[in-house]
């Protein structure tokens, strides 16, 4: 894509949410994106801020990643050229609140169907899991997996999975962007 002297008012902003489990490249696919499309990718809100924690992830915290994570994507939106990849979305508060507590913060179920993204792309578990301290439950990963497909087939959201190892995974990845804006 490239760059173009026409200004698109942020709500014409396309925003593609990159999503999944734990360790499926969601960072490294971000990345690999906004600089294929030269533009912002906004950073995990949670990862940052639950580096700083002591204790257990609490209610208020998820609240508050909630919040960060809103600000985040307000803070980069008018950076964005056309395109804002997203690295993860709030829906992570919603479903990590939903195994953890059993239920979510009204907030997060209030606001989800008001904040869509254009296009979701999932990121498959083929990757092999990468050791990190924030990381849990690496044999759930299937578990989680199908959480995040029934959680967007609810939102009735537009997603694709993308597999793949390297850069096949990033080819995947920009395809089926490319796919989705040439469809525009």
């Amino acid at each position: 894509m490239q760059n173009s002297e026409i200004e698109l008012p942020h709500s014409e902003i396309i925003k593609i949410a990159v999503v999944g489990p734990e360790s499926t490249g969601k960072s490294t696919m971000s990345a690999y994106l906004a600089d294929h499309y030269q533009t912002v990718w906004v950073p995990e809100f949670a990862r940052g801020y639950c580096e700083k924690l002591t204790e257990q992830v609490t209610w208020q915290d998820e609240i508050n990643m909630f919040h960060g994570q809103m600000a985040l994507e307000k803070e980069y939106l008018p950076k964005a050229n056309k395109i804002l990849i997203c690295d993860t979305t709030f829906l992570t508060v919603k479903m990590w609140c939903d195994y953890t507590f059993g239920r979510s913060p009204q907030e997060v179920l209030d606001e989800l169907p008001k904040h869509p993204y254009d296009l979701y792309l999932l990121l498959n578990i083929d990757l092999p899991w990468q050791e990190d301290p924030l990381r849990d439950f690496p044999h759930m990963r299937g578990h989680f997996l199908n959480t995040w497909q029934k959680e967007l087939n609810a939102l009735d959201a537009n997603y694709v999975l993308i597999s793949g190892l390297g850069n096949e995974r990033h080819n995947n990845g920009v395809a089926a962007v490319d796919k989705f804006l040439n469809a525009e």
